[in-house]
């Protein structure tokens, strides 16, 4: 065992498949996001020049899955590199300290 200022458990190097499940979602959602905006460009220009009014329809969904798809991307890439040690977990909230109920509520000026 070493021992010194900087000796400590280390981590394992090792294959993980949480980090592999993570990076094949994040690469479908962003695959996924790509040609959910391409639909939905074609979707408008097609609703422009034909006005069609399901075009119109597929254009709103196509724009809401992109959308849907975009923001789960981006929640998966934080749990990426929280996963990988970019990251840290924020710290807790400290527990409310209870008020003494003999002084004044409002402080000094409240006092007065």
């Amino acid at each position: 065992m070493s021992s010194g200022k900087r000796a400590g458990a280390r981590q394992k190097r090792g294959f993980r498949p949480v980090l592999l499940v993570l990076a094949l979602a994040i690469t479908l959602c962003v695959v996924a996001w790509g040609y959910l905006v391409y639909a939905a460009i074609d979707f408008g220009s097609t609703a422009r020049h034909d006005d069609d009014n399901a075009a119109w329809f597929y254009l709103a969904v196509a724009a809401i899955g992109a959308v849907a798809c975009l923001f789960l991307g981006f929640m998966l890439v934080a749990r990426f590199s929280r996963a990988v040690g970019f990251t840290a977990a924020p710290d807790p909230r400290p527990a409310k300290v209870k008020r003494d109920s003999s002084t004044p509520k409002g402080g000094k000026r409240a006092a007065r």
